[in-house]
């Protein structure tokens, strides 16, 4: 029974090697007596082409207010109310909260009272000083006519200074209590909590709300967020690969998935001048107009980047490229002799699937499968097809003389 099964096998396996070799004989006879080589190759061609081709880059990112602050109060107190919303428009320096301001007018009417007090004082101070006053000049007289003693003249002389230094200290107390005053009254303003910014007065948006009526704020506790969405920030990361490539001022389309139909146009404004060690990123950031508020900060996007644009390129499959001895090139397939030849070159623009090639000008199409078996001289098999639809070797071109 076992030699049965082996004589089987081994009919199977002789059966199927010839079956190997008679296609590939009959594979050989259809190129043609006096045109293939010892060891031919099948291989597949394709023209080359002549258009456009870009250098792009796509990165992902997510996009961020242009500006962002935290509307907090200055001073603690009972959150009395809360005047905006998320989603509200908000304009420089309104009120969006107020603070229960009782015990801050009490404040500021106990500052005007003791400012009233250190007034009083003052007028008082300047009246004794006037009396002190007529009081030396009058002993300076009365001694020129030896009528007054020295000793009454030097006590004039004494009280008259002492009621010009009490002056001073009340008129300092004066300002003192001013002082107070307008701490007292500014207080009591910021019970009024706004949302200020400098700059541009376009009306913002208020993104979040922290808190709620009722609540007894600490001081710099947020209240709301407020955000600039006018314009927007996409921040992206760059690989060292295309670092060099990025310029200020290039130009970006941004598109995300909340808008699969449209595009947006972005601005590089700033990069990054280090890149992480840990990612090998640099941080590169584009300005996005936003008229229409359909963007909104956290969604995420995709920027395709153009660094470069060739017209008129010289273009092959980037299956075409190979290695030989440490040079990069492509075989050139002739389609007279059935042979593959060789032939250096220098890449330009890589986009996908297709590579520019900037030296020198390709005599013929080239091959992008089964390249990887052939030398310079190697005879090929190309397919029937290409063969029964031969082209001229060079496509024309506009241009060409």
């Amino acid at each position: 029974m076992k030699k049965l099964i082996s004589g089987i096998l081994g009919s199977a396996f002789l059966g199927l090697v010839g079956w190997q070799v008679f296609n590939r004989v009959f594979a050989a006879d259809q190129v043609g007596p006096g045109r293939r080589g010892p060891g031919a190759v099948a291989v597949d061609i394709q023209s080359v082409t002549w258009g456009v081709i870009r250098d792009v880059g796509v990165f992902s990112g997510s996009l961020e207010p242009k500006s962002q602050f935290v509307v907090a109060p200055r001073v603690s107190g009972w959150l009395k109310d809360v005047l905006v919303h998320v989603g509200d428009s908000v304009r420089q320096n309104q009120v969006v909260a107020v603070l229960d301001d009782q015990e801050f007018a009490q404040q500021v009417e106990q500052a005007k009272a003791e400012l009233q007090v250190a007034q009083a004082n003052a007028e008082s101070s300047a009246s004794g000083l006037a009396v002190a006053q007529r009081e030396y000049e009058r002993s300076q007289a009365l001694r020129e006519k030896r009528i007054a003693s020295v000793s009454e003249l030097d006590e004039s002389e004494a009280t008259y200074h002492a009621r010009q230094a009490q002056l001073k200290v009340s008129q300092a107390q004066v300002s003192q209590r001013e002082v107070a005053l307008k701490a007292a009254q500014l207080r009591l303003s910021y019970t009024q909590v706004r949302a200020f910014w400098e700059g541009d007065a376009t009306p913002r948006v208020v993104g979040e709300r922290f808190i709620d009526e009722g609540a007894l704020l600490q001081v710099n506790q947020p209240i709301v967020s407020v955000l600039e969405n006018d314009s927007l920030v996409a921040s992206i990361h760059v690989i060292e690969r295309d670092y060099p490539k990025v310029r200020i001022n290039q130009q970006a389309m941004i598109a995300t998935d909340a808008y699969p139909d449209r595009q947006f146009t972005g601005t590089i404004v700033r990069i990054a001048p280090l890149l992480q060690e840990s990612s090998r990123q640099a941080r590169v950031e584009l300005e996005v107009p936003n008229a229409e508020q359909l963007l909104k900060p956290g969604m995420f996007v995709r920027a395709t980047v153009e660094f470069a644009r060739h017209t008129d390129a010289q273009l092959v499959p980037l299956a075409a490229l190979v290695r030989r001895m440490d040079t990069h090139g492509v075989f050139v397939a002739d389609l007279t002799t059935d042979k593959a030849r060789f032939v250096p070159v220098t890449q330009g623009i890589t986009h996908g699937q297709t590579v520019e090639i900037l030296e020198p000008k390709l005599p013929g199409p080239v091959i992008t499968m089964g390249n990887h078996l052939l030398e310079d001289g190697s005879s090929i098999i190309p397919p029937a097809e290409t063969r029964a639809k031969a082209q001229p070797l060079v496509p024309e071109r506009s241009g060409d003389s």
